[in-house]
């Protein structure tokens, strides 16, 4: 793919770049930009897809990020903006979740971010709590429940074939 852009040095916590080969996509809800993801794209182990999901009535970014070939794919559940219950995980390698920040922020429930880290851990995902969010995001600080969850995918390995069907847990790096 040609274009996109790429972010080195990203101020994104969870990240050290970003590229979005996505140009001219309309706003389709609050909380992000979305687009179709291929199912048949080739990925490089180095590169992650993630889709954001912020209230439920986009909980199906979820299956069509599962469609994606990518060696790890994360949910950014940010601006986390309504309760997300019963989450499916399956095929999942990694949850994010964070609170919208700035001026106009919208609060985020300690009960949305808790559920969300039980799921995770249930389902054996990795879970990243970004942040609370609020106008001032440093003060409400990255505390869930009296510690950071900084918990990462480790890098997997290359797939042996393509089309291979099985769901991998990674490991969690912490």
């Amino acid at each position: 793919m040609s274009g996109g852009l790429m972010a080195h040095g990203s101020s994104i916590e969870w990240t050290e770049s970003t590229w979005n080969p996505v140009t001219g996509c309309t706003k389709v809800s609050p909380g992000c930009k979305f687009a179709a993801l291929d199912a048949e794209l080739l990925w490089a182990p180095n590169i992650w897809m993630g889709v954001s999901v912020e209230s439920s009535s986009h909980v199906g970014r979820i299956d069509e990020l599962r469609r994606a070939r990518a060696h790890v794919r994360f949910l950014s559940l940010e601006p986390l903006l309504g309760q997300l219950p019963d989450l499916d995980l399956r095929g999942i390698h990694w949850v994010i979740v964070g609170g919208e920040s700035g001026p106009k922020a919208r609060p985020m429930g300690a009960a949305w971010a808790l559920d969300i880290r039980d799921q995770s851990r249930s389902a054996g995902v990795p879970f990243f709590f970004k942040q609370w969010g609020g106008k001032n995001k440093k003060r409400a600080g990255r505390l869930l429940e009296g510690r950071t969850w900084d918990e990462i995918p480790a890098r997997p390995a290359p797939r042996a074939r393509r089309g291979a069907a099985a769901v991998r847990s990674l490991p969690v790096v912490t």
